[in-house]
């Protein structure tokens, strides 16, 4: 209902690989917490792109993670190497946090490279007895930036996906379009229309400090990613952080170019986290997480006049972007390619940076076009199934090219011929007709041409 969900305090590297799979066990706890005292074994089978990169996206940890009942926001080093050594070394999971139930990771945990049909992203979970009896199944399904659902919610969803705003609501929308219908109504921008929105579901007070909650978790990314415990990035690519030495070499400088190595340093500082399995804010998506809050730290540190207003009205136009991203065509990289995680992202940054300089709806969303419209076609191909070649640096180029989005579309004259909703239904269109090896299995582009590891 809120489009609050779009953010989300979490974990990396992946908002569907980590947080959804960590969900899906979360989801699994409160399904079993009545008969848990008859459970004694959990079988867990990872489908398609969870499978073919979840070693490198720690879905098999996150998994672990979720069935013993932890949160994401809950979740630190200590504690997530505490339970994974719990279930290799001793092989045991304390079930829903209650129970502790026998747990054999090569045994247990299969990963399947088939796919299953309703979505890229598929898993499935038996809780057995003594015997061997299945005492409960659910399949799950992470259909992109932390969202999940089991098969008869999605089923149902595929089915009639407008049923979910079907709900007599005085401010509702499907549509872009029906979005510029309601502002010109009311004299409303973007961020405008989306508060009102969520007035519908939230006091003013939550609203704020839900927003502002989310900025500062962002800040503090970027902090923690220029001041990083550990230099190298985990995983068999061996990657050094760069983003300590940019920080280091950067200095204000006359040079007009130079503002794109601060953006590149935001991005990268935050994108470098979330490779690492730190916490992080999912923006849509995990993957890409350091798209927003690098337009949000290039117009508080080189922009004057951006104060938590502003912060308010960048998150809350992004949101809604976010909301037909996800409502009308995809936000996994799994489903439709990189172009749903970064464009996506790059096209929110577009649409809330036109808004807080004082664009009118329209024009943000033209900016939103934009934005999208020059992603169109980027696949997802991650190296060693990691989230960071090409994930990081892309990062830094959506953030930029969210940028530039936004003042084209601000200092043009001429009316688009492409409009908001054409260019989300393309780009999903795009994402159904690229080929399964460039949809975030690690089968094709860079993930299989890279010879060398830097």
């Amino acid at each position: 209902m809120s489009n609050f969900n779009i953010f989300k305090i979490g974990v990396g590297p992946s908002s569907s690989h980590t947080l959804g799979p960590m969900l899906a066990g979360n989801l699994f706890c409160q399904k079993i917490k009545d008969n848990i005292s008859n459970i004694n074994r959990i079988n867990i089978i990872l489908y398609g792109s969870l499978s073919l990169t979840g070693r490198g996206h720690l879905s098999d940890k996150a998994i672990i993670w979720g069935l013993s009942n932890l949160k994401a926001k809950e979740l630190n080093a200590e504690i997530q190497a505490k339970v994974i050594s719990m279930a290799l070394e001793y092989k045991k999971i304390h079930l829903a946090g209650i129970k502790n139930i026998d747990f054999d990771y090569n045994v247990d945990l299969i990963f399947s490279k088939d796919f299953l049909e309703l979505h890229e992203n598929g898993l499935e979970i038996k809780a057995l007895d003594s015997n061997g009896d299945v005492i409960n199944i659910e399949r799950y399904y992470s259909i992109g930036g932390g969202f999940v659902m089991s098969e008869d919610e999605l089923i149902k969803y595929k089915e009639n996906p407008n049923l979910q705003i079907d709900n007599g609501l005085a401010i509702k929308f499907n549509t872009a379009m029906e979005c510029l219908e309601l502002c010109n109504k009311n004299n409303w921008n973007l961020a405008q229309l989306s508060y009102n929105y969520e007035l519908q579901f939230h006091t003013r007070d939550e609203i704020r400090n839900y927003c502002l909650e989310i900025w500062e978790v962002m800040q503090e990314v970027y902090y923690n990613g220029i001041h990083p415990k550990d230099i190298k990035l985990p995983g068999s690519l061996n990657l050094n952080r760069r983003a300590v030495g940019l920080n280091q070499r950067l200095t204000l400088t006359s040079d007009p170019m130079g503002i794109i190595d601060f953006i590149s340093l935001y991005a990268i500082a935050i994108a470098e986290e979330n490779a690492s399995g730190a916490r992080v804010v999912t923006a849509p998506t995990n993957g890409a997480c350091a798209v927003i809050p690098a337009v949000m730290l290039y117009v508080k540190n080189h922009t004057v006049g951006f104060n938590d207003d502003k912060v308010i009205d960048f998150l809350l136009t992004a949101m809604l972007i976010g909301y037909l991203y996800k409502k009308n065509a995809s936000i996994s990289g799994a489903e439709a390619g990189c172009q749903a995680e970064i464009g996506s992202a790059s096209s929110m940054a577009a649409a809330s940076l036109a808004t807080i300089m004082g664009a009118e709806a329209n024009i943000a969303c033209n900016a939103a076009e934009i934005a999208m419209e020059h992603h169109l076609g980027l696949t997802c191909d991650p190296v060693a199934g990691l989230v960071q070649i090409p994930c990081i640096e892309r990062n830094a180029f959506g953030a930029i090219k969210a940028i530039s989005a936004a003042r084209m579309a601000m200092s043009r004259k001429s009316t688009p011929i492409v409009n908001l909703d054409d260019i989300i239904k393309t780009m999903y269109e795009t994402g159904k007709d690229m080929n399964s090896k460039y949809k975030e299995t690690s089968l094709g582009g860079l993930a299989k041409t890279i010879s060398t590891v830097c």
